[in-house]
């Protein structure tokens, strides 16, 4: 049973994450996954579906967490919903199909897939290199093939596909700042789609031992880290529509970059 040394960790998390989540226009599933992974080891949570629950915990949150982005990048006008209409439908079908294919890989196999995302990421965040703005929208097929792998991958690592929606988005002549705005509102229904479809495979297939799960979704977590991400997120957004946020990413790229060695080293 947790206390309230793990209490104040998952609200804490929350805080973070939301912070980031409507700085960045991301889900924060970088940071929330080893992070989480850790707390569950700590509480004897069966090693063979940690990550796969942490994974899905994580959609859960972030699907609040990029919900209340989602509103406060809505009232700042930032959210371009021509767009979010287009990349929407086959980002839910992605999400949802690879959630499935997430059952039948390891943890360990989950958790290199997970870090080299994380690691590419940090790169292309700390470096702080941008596609070439081609000042057009894409055709409709390309928007709906795109979507199609944003959704797959970030069900299988636990993101709100705001590392792949900006520079998708920017590279089609998108102003950063609504390109994040319009991640933070497709970032809400995909997480929910990734999160139902860790709760319907965790029924199949997990292993649980605790009574506070349900599928792959540990309810705790999802409940104390979402007060945390809720009441943080706005200042995110505020702050993002204030300041330069070039430094912020590239001290912001460390963070997911460490714990995902960490989150490998602590399943050897």
């Amino acid at each position: 049973m947790f206390d309230i040394t793990i209490v104040s960790q998952f609200i804490l998390l929350g805080i973070f994450v939301g912070f980031i989540s409507g700085l960045f226009g991301i889900g924060g599933g970088g940071i929330i996954v080893p992070i989480l992974t850790v707390i569950l080891l700590s509480l004897d949570f069966n090693e063979e579906i940690v990550v796969h629950t942490a994974l899905g915990t994580s959609m859960a949150i972030m699907a609040i967490t990029s919900f209340s982005s989602l509103i406060a990048q809505h009232k700042k006008q930032a959210v371009l919903w021509n767009m979010f209409k287009m990349i929407l439908p086959s980002v839910i079908i992605g999400t949802f199909l690879s959630s499935f294919l997430a059952t039948y890989l390891s943890s360990f196999t989950l958790a290199i897939i997970f870090s080299f995302f994380m690691f590419v990421s940090s790169i292309h965040m700390f470096f702080g290199k941008q596609p070439e703005s081609k000042d057009r929208i894409f055709p409709f097929k390309i928007q709906f093939l795109a979507g199609g792998f944003i959704g797959a991958i970030s069900a299988l690592i636990s993101v709100a596909g705001g590392m792949f929606i900006v520079p998708f988005l920017v590279a089609q002549g998108v102003n950063i700042k609504k390109a994040i705005g319009t991640s933070s509102a497709i970032g809400s229904p995909l997480a929910l789609s990734g999160a139902i479809g860790y709760m319907i495979n965790g029924w199949s297939f997990g292993d649980f031992e605790s009574s506070y799960t349900l599928g792959y979704l540990y309810l705790p977590a999802i409940l104390l880290v979402s007060i945390g991400s809720v009441f943080a997120a706005p200042f995110g957004v505020k702050v993002s529509h204030k300041l330069s946020i070039t430094l912020l990413k590239r001290m912001f790229s460390l963070i997911p970059f460490f714990l995902s060695i960490k989150l490998i080293y602590d399943l050897f």
